[in-house]
């Protein structure tokens, strides 16, 4: 008898723990709050002023300064003019200029017929020339198509490459025409990544370019993406780049982003853990007191503030990532949120609110 309840006590024991864990986790959800759902969470966002995912502009960074909208809305409507005049009031600054080239070239590639027209009133106008080197340029991209290459079809790599090696000749006469301007050199490090210089020559190239502006923050930028593994260098040759450039460049230059869009590049793991570690904390931090320092209305400012509150998502960090994502929500044209295409606002959105749910713990 002794031996038969024994057994049977053994035998029951399974069910025994199986009722008190189901009782545990009973209580447990009887006195504890559900975890908000995903209206709950925007809603939390909207409370803050956030913008749901339908307002945000998915084709800039962050707002553009009233005279450049003026512009290029003028130029849609077939007037150079007004473009004229923001490229002939920008003068030196290197930056603000090859910013607003890339906004100009854009359009260019679409509808060049205000281009043809300045051009014809101003044969010898460098600001003209430089803008169409970079919708040339722009062109050549919009023929390849934004597919990988097993995907773009031969007829599409031909017109590519041609319209690449006619951007040389743009870019050359745009050169001869402005000698001090970085902006036609930077123009062709798209030709140097599509046409696939040897390092060398870009090397050169990259000479002609810091020759001029040292501490160009898009020119930096885009000679990152030639030295990627998916382009023409390699996981180490692109953090050698960005690490070299960082560490010589000056406090508010915002070159501190290279180090990130180097790891966001390269980062092929499914866990936090990558972006948690001490050397990219230590990334962050440099980013942060980068962004304090720069200039409010440095035209790639709001691209740092965009990796720097993805980071600082990732790190637990939310008080510090909710204030950047306030400063730039709105606008999702940036890293990380832009390789998602037309999941970007969404992407963005989703990020976002899990940190605001973090800070007002409504998670």
């Amino acid at each position: 008898m002794t031996v038969l309840l024994w057994i049977l006590g053994i035998l029951a024991l399974p069910v025994v723990i199986a009722a008190v864990w189901f009782t545990g986790v009973f209580v447990k959800e009887l006195f504890s709050p559900s975890p908000p759902g995903p209206d709950e969470a925007a809603e939390a966002a909207e409370r803050l002023g956030l913008l749901p995912a339908e307002r945000q502009d998915t084709e800039h960074a962050a707002p553009l300064p009233a005279p450049w909208t003026e512009a290029l809305d003028a130029v849609r409507g077939g007037d150079w003019q007004p473009a004229a005049e923001v490229l002939g009031g920008i003068g030196r600054d290197w930056e603000r200029r090859t910013t607003v080239t890339g906004l100009l070239g854009t359009l260019a590639a679409e509808d060049d017929a205000w281009l043809l027209a300045w051009e014809a009133a101003c044969p010898d106008d460098p600001d003209a020339a430089v803008v169409r080197a970079q919708s040339t340029v722009d062109l050549a991209w919009d023929l390849r198509g934004a597919k990988t290459a097993e995907y773009t079809t031969q007829e599409q790599f031909e017109g590519f490459r041609r319209m690449l090696v006619s951007a040389r000749e743009e870019i050359g006469r745009a050169a001869a025409l402005n000698p001090d301007d970085p902006t036609p050199y930077i123009v062709e490090i798209w030709v140097a990544l599509g046409l696939g210089y040897p390092h060398a020559e870009m090397d050169k190239l990259w000479a002609e370019i810091t020759t001029r502006a040292p501490h160009h923050f898009g020119a930096h930028l885009s000679a990152l993406q030639y030295w990627c593994a998916k382009w023409r260098g390699s996981e180490q040759q692109a953090f050698d780049f960005a690490e070299r450039a960082a560490a010589g460049a000056p406090l508010g230059s915002l070159l501190s982003v290279l180090p990130l869009v180097a790891h966001f590049e390269h980062d092929e793991s499914t866990t936090v853990a990558a972006d948690s570690t001490p050397e990219m904390v230590a990334r962050v931090d440099a980013g942060l007191a980068d962004a304090a320092a720069a200039d409010p209305g440095h035209p790639g400012l709001a691209r740092l503030r965009h990796l720097l509150a993805f980071y600082l998502h990732l790190q637990d960090r939310h008080e510090e990532a909710l204030e950047q994502f306030k400063l730039v929500d709105g606008h999702v044209d940036a890293l990380p949120w832009r390789y998602r295409g037309d999941g970007a606002a969404a992407y963005y959105c989703r990020v976002r609110n899990e940190t605001v749910q973090a800070v007002t713990g409504t998670a």
